[in-house]
């Protein structure tokens, strides 16, 4: 019998179930989740469903793509999203880092609670080859899967059924990339797929531009938090358009997120003081050159720019203002 697994033929001796054809891979069934034929097998018929000759099976599960204080996080000014209540602002990426370890060494610095994780099939060469789940546990932490190098919203889709299926999660973050330079969101795509999953009970984050007006309509669909791009993903330019996130941040309600463009803490504090919800961040602290550092600055920085907003700034003026009265100046 063939298989066509993850894209690779491969030949066995007989018909199999799933759960047998996982124990043969060297995979654990616990952290993978599998597709028959674009059919998602659900992990509770593993063991009942057969395979067949010619079958195509994806197998995939997550990869790299601590709470905070809660007087330094703001224990009386949580982060509600989809009615979930989360003490940390600041939400991290798991991908870019040099190995796991550094991984998990820089989530816990940052105090995120909530870390993206891209779904991948599993690599059949070395099954046992340490995965992500093995150094930041998603009891630990929220998983919220994302689709990040979906170019179209079928893809996108079919990207979220199989992570639910992995872990059961529905809370997840969508983007739909319009082309592989600028990383830039395909809105059209975008808008179709967000369709889709709020239809299915998806609870959709929206990775998008930083359009009011297409903002509104992702909200008006049901999406669960707004996160608009601060500069294109990975360039580290920091907030390109203050007034259209501003805009939006007033127009928005539900949580707006910046999301992408982030390069150093001084950025992080802007997306917060101009009302931002929270900021999501990868390659900011996975590329600095002391990730574990800059992931605490960037909690601190969240947490400032989130207070300095609360605080309300004083206005600008045109001409020196003293702050010693003149009264009694000798």
């Amino acid at each position: 019998m063939q298989l066509f697994i993850n894209g690779e033929a491969r030949s066995f001796a007989m018909p199999r179930t799933v759960l047998a054809l996982l124990g043969e891979l060297g995979l654990d069934h616990r952290k993978v989740a599998v597709e028959r034929n674009l059919a998602i097998v659900p992990r509770s018929s593993f063991a009942e469903v057969g395979l067949e000759d010619g079958d195509k099976i994806e197998i995939v599960h997550f990869i790299g793509g601590g709470i905070a204080d809660e007087a330094a996080a703001g224990a009386e000014d949580p982060l509600v999203i989809a009615g979930r209540k989360f003490h940390s602002r600041l939400l991290v990426g798991t991908g870019k880092y040099r190995d796991f370890t550094e991984t998990a060494a820089a989530i816990k610095a940052s105090g995120a609670e909530i870390v993206t994780v891209a779904v991948r099939r599993v690599n059949l060469a070395d099954p046992t080859k340490p995965m992500l789940v093995d150094y930041v546990s998603p009891k630990e932490y929220t998983f919220l899967p994302n689709t990040a190098g979906c170019y179209t919203a079928d893809e996108a889709v079919r990207t979220l059924r199989l992570a639910r299926e992995a872990g059961g999660w529905d809370l997840v973050k969508l983007e739909v990339l319009g082309d592989q330079k600028s990383l830039f969101p395909d809105m059209v795509e975008t808008l179709e797929a967000a369709k889709v999953l709020v239809r299915e009970g998806f609870q959709v984050m929206v990775y998008c531009t930083d359009d009011p007006i297409l903002a509104r309509r992702l909200e008006d669909l049901g999406c669960c938090a707004i996160m608009p791009l601060g500069a294109p993903i990975g360039s580290g330019l920091g907030i390109q358009n203050a007034v259209n996130i501003r805009l939006i941040v007033e127009q928005a309600r539900v949580p707006v997120l910046v999301d992408a463009g982030v390069g150093t803490a001084s950025d992080a504090a802007i997306a917060m003081e101009l009302g931002c919800d929270g900021v999501l961040m990868n390659t900011a602290i996975a590329e600095a050159k002391a990730p574990i550092t800059m992931a605490k600055a960037m909690r601190l920085a969240v947490e400032s720019g989130r207070l300095a907003y609360l605080a309300g700034r004083m206005p600008k003026k045109r001409y020196a203002d003293p702050s010693s009265p003149l009264a009694g100046l000798i």
